[in-house]
């Protein structure tokens, strides 16, 4: 072995450089991007804006420092970028603009609560302004020294929408509108009240606002939102829409005549499609734009409107891949692909002069990279190579992709050969089970996959039945039904994948999964001793208490049971519980839990484990203090990679090494 091909380690974290949030300027010959690393010395992340030409060249700095950059945005004339950071001492991220040929960033704003959400500022269509949100009320820190430290109020909880993970309790405080002019000043707050307010997004006159808000009186009982309409300079608002599900990203069309918006259509209901719809700016009834396309939008990035206003371009979840997709404003012609391809495309941005479009993209073996091409899709040209250097170092395992049929449905499953592969041994495997349940397995690189292939493991994963992007009636096969059809489905894709390779060895399995894939986790080593060891994280174990504590359960939890609130069926909710059936295991199990997980509370992971240290099984509690749900992908770097040494320990304590066959 040379250093050239060697294994990919934990530590590689800290060489990869992330690119996200592609913006293509107006005139579309340049293209600002975020590249974020990692430190483990400072135990914190750097971003920074760069820049690269759409005609080629090398990316390079447009701001600098060890802070946090994020969110850039060109005015519309192109001579400013808007971004958002956290480069003064103790100030929350705040709204800056800089000008694109050089010059110093000027700071718009001055707010205690600093800008929220991860869009930034949105420019008025003159460049003279922009909107954004900031949380309104709240508890602050005293800013006299002397009275830092001292006890807070008592929290006054009226809503069940109190807390939210990652960001704590919300009670007393709410996301609200504001516009700032491009020269700084005191930002004008646009919306108010008890009522969270998300995604601004201008008229082409420049004259009103409209954006997403739950201001119905059952917003505590489901998912909805509303489009509202406001005046960019302040006054009575107006509601567009009928309450029929969440709404985001709502953008005027280019006429002004109607909004285009992402809806699954219904209030409640988990593993519904997300689905484009435009409506009228006076109302009416909304349009769904997408037709028979049976996959959802991406709901993690927002849509495009094409060059001649006659498209919206949106990233969808087709399969494992996520291509972009054109939608026909009008209705006059059926979704088709754009751009495609075995690979996840991750945002995007549209140049407003030719069309040109930006996008980042990653595939299994490499991290997201800032591509362009034409508005027609064609031409396409890969602009970066951020992370040329540490892949020439590496050697990456790129997954094999089988199919089964069970029950009816076909389903997708991945097998990845560990690093140094020799067809002559047998292998240990982890079989990995992903959250949701309606989320999937994407071709996207998975830095947890390839440190394990890396480790020795031969890495197995399949998108059971709940996954998303295989059709609305397989993503809805799981409610009401957990741990049944799902389970069957996965152990089902495990004997497939040990029948055609015959290099996993059967008595060295392994299983491990995060969110709903620890439950997953839980529930098969509670069901059966085929696994050696285990691994559950951020896992649900009682169903019936994640009901009251989690800050989504008292929605989530009764549309993944099928509408069923705890007190009317308290037996569904019990006999679906992992812990329920927790005497039957003997797997060595490794909890992993973030303590201020608030989706699914670290009293899940602490019942589990009293529990099988009362039956005197083997088992470890691992708690990260001041994480959240999603710390494995957004937490300290000091936590993730500790994260990655103890499951690394864990499974080669009960499966390692290969053997000869």
């Amino acid at each position: 072995m040379t250093t050239m091909d060697r294994a990919v380690v934990p530590e590689d974290l800290l060489r990869i450089r992330f690119a996200s949030d592609p913006q293509i300027s107006p005139d579309g010959t340049r293209v600002a991007f975020v590249v974020t690393t990692l430190s483990e010395e400072r135990d914190e992340y750097t971003s920074n804006i760069w820049m690269v030409d759409t005609a080629g060249g090398e990316p390079r700095r447009f701001t600098s420092g060890p802070t946090r950059d994020s969110a850039p945005r060109w005015a519309p004339d192109g001579a400013r970028l808007a971004f958002v950071s956290d480069r003064e001492p103790r100030k929350r991220p705040q709204l800056y603009v800089m000008p694109v040929d050089g010059g110093e960033a000027v700071r718009l704003t001055d707010l205690k609560s600093g800008i929220h959400g991860g869009w930034g500022g949105v420019w008025s269509p003159d460049s003279t302004r922009l909107a954004f949100v900031s949380l309104v009320g709240g508890w602050q820190e005293p800013e006299r020294e002397e009275e830092r430290g001292k006890s807070r109020p008592a929290r006054v909880v009226t809503t069940a929408k109190y807390k939210y993970d990652g960001e704590g309790f919300v009670h007393d405080r709410r996301p609200h509108v504001f516009v700032v002019t491009a020269q700084g000043g005191d930002p004008r707050q646009i919306t108010s009240g008890d009522f969270p307010d998300a995604w601004p997004a201008w008229s082409p006159d420049g004259k009103m606002i409209t954006f997403a808000s739950e201001r119905h009186e059952t917003r505590d009982d489901d998912w909805a939102d509303d489009i509202y309409i406001a005046p960019s300079e302040g006054g009575d608002i107006r509601r567009v829409t009928d309450t029929a599900g969440p709404m985001w990203y709502p953008m005027f069309s280019p006429d002004a005549r109607s909004i285009v918006y992402v809806s699954t259509g219904y209030p409640t209901g988990d593993g519904r499609n997300f689905r484009l719809f435009s409506v009228a700016v006076d109302g009416g009834k909304p349009v769904c734009l997408t037709g028979d396309l049976d996959y959802p939008q991406w709901e993690f990035t927002r849509t495009a409107w094409s060059a001649d206003g006659r498209f919206i371009l949106a990233i969808f979840r087709d399969h494992a891949n996520y291509p972009l997709y054109r939608i026909s404003a009008d209705g006059s012609a059926a979704p088709s692909v754009l751009v495609g391809g075995s690979r996840a495309i991750t945002g995007l941005s549209v140049a407003r002069a030719d069309g040109r479009m930006a996008f980042t993209v990653m595939d299994p073996g490499s991290p997201a990279e800032v591509f362009v091409s034409d508005g027609d899709g064609r031409n396409e040209r890969q602009l970066t190579r951020l992370n040329r250097a540490w892949k020439d170092e590496v050697a990456l395992s790129l997954p094999e992709r089988f199919t089964f049929t069970r029950a009816g449905f076909e389903i997708d499953g991945w097998v990845m050969k560990p690093h140094g592969f020799d067809p002559a041994k047998r292998y240990p495997a982890l079989l990995w089970i992903h959250g949701g349940p309606h989320r999937e397995f994407g071709q996207y690189y998975s830095h947890e996959f390839q440190v394990e292939a890396g480790a020795g493991y031969v890495v197995i994963y399949t998108n059971p039945r709940g996954s998303q992007g295989y059709g609305e009636a397989f993503s809805r096969a799981v409610v009401g039904d957990w741990g049944n059809g799902d389970f069957a489905d996965i152990m089902m894709g495990l004997d497939e994948a040990l029948r055609r390779y015959s290099f996993i060895d059967p008595d060295r399995l392994g299983v491990i999964g995060i969110s709903y894939g620890g439950y997953m986790t839980s529930w098969a080593i509670s069901h059966t001793d085929r696994f050696k060891a285990a691994c559950s994280e951020g896992a649900i174990n009682n169903v019936h208490t994640q009901f009251g504590t989690s800050d989504i359960g008292h929605i989530w939890n009764v549309g993944e049971s099928g509408g069923v609130l705890p007190w009317e069926n308290p037996q569904w909710y019990v006999e679906h519980s992992p812990l329920t059936h927790v005497q039957n295991v003997r797997t060595p199990l490794l909890i992993i839990h973030a303590e201020n997980d608030l989706r699914c509370p670290i009293d899940q992971g602490e019942q589990m484990f009293v529990a099988l240290k009362k039956l005197g099984r083997d088992v470890t509690f691992v708690r990260f203090p001041d994480e959240s749900h999603t710390f494995s992908a957004t937490g300290k770097p000091r936590h993730r990679l500790e994260r990655h040494r103890l499951i690394l320990d864990w499974f080669a304590k009960y499966l390692m090494p290969a053997r000869s066959t």
